[in-house]
């Protein structure tokens, strides 16, 4: 066929596809007549890494035995280093050549990019000779947000040991501490390293008395590293080898392995990241899950390193990949166990379920791509399994899903991947967290169907009149700030209806609050205020402290005298009015004007509590007349109040989409 030079010119530099000459004769400078062009997707610069090694370059594992293997995960808190110690073990252990470009390289999503936070673990298998000997090492970078707390418990049952990054300039915080406990308690090898020593404002001696007081850190036993510039990491190396157990394994067993995290590929289907606890799996055996009784048979088994290579055999004790055409979601469990169809095995304690504390309504912009959201919220879920899902219906925005996440940020990212990665056009209602109703009245009970109703959607709240008793979540939060904070501190705590109960100094500056609060009170802005109030110096870190009673009422909102019930909230009695007030207040400024009056009203059963309206636009229909008979200015305004009237009667209120969300925020 024929192509002119500027479209043969286009399809030789996009990165998309690629242009492959049959030619019986060709030079650079022309194409003969019975030159033909193909043009072909190129899979090399595709997304999805589904085209591998070939399998002349497949990696051969069978000469790390379990005593040459070492698993471990980098924890910290937020924006301690964990990406870039992770870049610079990556380039010691020649996996990527050295490159001042090399920034965030195992963090691959477009939102951890944008954002420059890690949100989902991510593994790479590195090969680093220490004495003569070559070891595999398989690295694990995890998140260091509360919101992805989860990611990391997951990630450490694959591990034996942890590098605890610590940041010399600001110390141990929250996250450090809910990370080093969690790993405290599987038991883990914990390899304390202070980071970032080369900086002007460092203080390493404070920092390690921190470390001596919180966790019973000897400061000898602490390394000092520098993971922008690499120094001290080769050191870091040599100590996750001598320190660091190797994992137990028998090759010789039948197989079992752990699936501790999956994504979803669209040519391949789901795909598990296992770690492989006996024996081994390769290409063409066949595999069943005892989640869901079903078998497989493998199509391909690899490390990532940190892009996916395959390998002929995974053995005990190794981590990487596995792909068996499974394309049903929802028979992929993470925390399932795998082993061979003929020889099962008894399962693997799995992971505890995670508890999702925040609530938001998630519909689709237009009713007609419903079934395109509902696939990417699948997909999605796999690859995040945090997330619970509930069908949902509005009568103003459709049908749509109630999920529940681990907090405000781990919703916003979920959203945002929705859009960038499958294109999805989402709403999203007011979040709110999971309440508890006590029912009175046998005969109430029984149409509830128990006494004690879960309450995901204050929407689905029951009738005032028969409810007993309300039951607010609770959290235990830990803050740590510098003492100069304290004053200010309390008094956000005692605002935000929390109840401080320990206050230790960690140094001689910084200390460490704890304190129960109403999980509601802190799930929007708590942490912007927090983090204002102290400079940016405080952080922050909450658990689940289960349910206590409390007195809540229902809050609802009208515009132009019709429920907006994704507006729906539930509050305590002496923040209420108030409560009502701003959020009439921050809708009418979210609100574009109408050519209608629109009025907003908050209630509290039949009491209106609050109350904004919203003046139309209007077009001054005189403008152009510079004088004449009054009879016709007369004329033009009757004719635009009979207008306005009209468009009064039929006329509706139009509502940025995320409208629902910005509202519950302050300015």
């Amino acid at each position: 066929m024929f192509i002119c030079n500027n479209c043969l010119r286009f399809l030789r530099t996009s990165k998309n596809i690629r242009v492959v000459w049959k030619t019986t004769s060709f030079n650079h400078f022309r194409r003969s007549e019975n030159s033909t062009i193909q043009v072909r997707p190129n899979r090399s610069f595709s997304s999805s890494p589904t085209v591998l090694a070939k399998s002349g370059d497949e990696i051969d594992l069978s000469r790390f035995s379990p005593e040459n293997i070492r698993n471990f995960s980098i924890i910290a808190h937020v924006d301690h280093g964990k990406s870039t110690l992770a870049d610079r073990l990556l380039e010691v252990t020649g996996t990527i050549p050295k490159n001042a470009k090399n920034q965030q390289v195992l963090d691959t999503l477009q939102v951890e990019k944008e954002r420059g936070i890690t949100v989902k673990a991510q593994t790479a298998s590195l090969f680093h000779t220490h004495k003569g000997q070559t070891y595999l090492l398989n690295l694990i970078d995890t998140p260091g947000h509360v919101d992805f707390n989860y990611e990391v418990s997951r990630s450490l049952e694959a591990c034996q040991g942890v590098v605890l990054l610590v940041d010399a300039n600001q110390g141990v915080q929250a996250q450090t501490m809910a990370n080093f406990f969690l790993a405290f308690e599987r038991n883990l090898t914990v390899i304390p390293c202070l980071n970032k020593i080369d900086l002007y404002n460092a203080k390493p001696e404070m920092v390690l008395e921190q470390l001596n007081n919180v966790f019973d850190i000897e400061p000898d036993d602490v390394l000092k590293i520098s993971a922008k510039v690499g120094t001290g990491v080769e050191d870091l190396l040599t100590t996750i080898i001598e320190k660091i157990p190797p994992p137990q394994g028998d090759r010789d067993k039948p197989l079992k392995c752990l699936m501790f995290d999956s994504q979803y590929d669209q040519y391949r289907g789901a795909v598990g990241n296992v770690l492989v606890m006996d024996g081994s799996v390769k290409k063409g055996d066949k595999i069943m899950s005892l989640f869901s009784r079903k078998s497989y048979e493998v199509q391909g088994t690899g490390i990532l390193h940190p892009h996916e290579k395959l390998v002929n055999v995974l053995f005990a004790g190794q981590v990487g990949f596995i792909h068996a055409n499974i394309k049903r979601i929802s028979d992929f469990q993470v925390g399932d166990t795998f082993c061979h169809q003929k020889s099962p095995v008894e399962p693997l304690p799995g992971f505890k379920p995670a508890v999702p504390m925040v609530f938001a309504g998630i519909f689709p912009s237009d009713q007609s791509q419903l079934p395109v959201l509902k696939a990417a919220i699948n997909k999605l879920t796999l690859n995040d399994s945090s997330v619970s899902i509930n069908i949902e219906n509005s009568a103003a925005i459709g049908q749509g899903w109630r999920l529940g996440f681990l907090g405000m940020l781990h919703m916003d990212v979920f959203c945002q991947r929705l859009e960038q990665e499958f294109g999805a056009s989402v709403v999203i209602t007011a979040p709110n967290v999971h309440y508890k109703v006590r029912i009175k009245g046998k005969k109430n009970i029984k149409s509830y169907g128990d006494e004690l109703v879960d309450v995901l959607n204050p929407c689905k709240l029951p009738p005032m009149s028969i409810i007993e008793e309300f039951l607010e979540p609770m959290i235990t939060a830990t803050i740590v700030i510098p003492d100069q904070y304290l004053i200010s501190v309390l008094s956000l705590c005692h605002s935000r209806r929390g109840e401080p109960h320990e206050q230790t100094y960690i140094d001689q500056q910084r200390m460490v609050i704890r304190c129960t609060f109403p999980l509601n009170e802190v799930l929007v802005d708590f942490y912007d205020e927090l983090k204002s109030i102290t400079s940016g110096y405080a952080s922050f870190d909450y658990e689940d402290n289960g349910y206590r009673p409390s007195e809540l009422v229902k809050v609802e909102f009208l515009i132009n005298k019709l429920p907006v019930e994704e507006m729906t909230l539930i509050s305590h009695v002496s923040r209420a009015r108030l409560r009502g007030k701003e959020i009439c207040v921050r809708l009418k400024e979210l609100i574009p004007r109408q050519m209608t009056y629109v009025t907003i009203q908050a209630i509290i059963g039949n009491d209106i509590i609050a109350r904004e309206d919203i003046k139309p636009i209007k077009k001054d229909v005189l403008a152009k007349c510079y004088g004449g008979d009054v009879t016709r200015k007369n004329k033009l305004l009757n004719k635009q109040a009979e207008y306005l009237k009209k468009l009064k009667q039929v006329g509706t209120v139009k509502i940025p989409k995320d409208t629902f969300v910005n509202v519950l925020r302050k300015k």
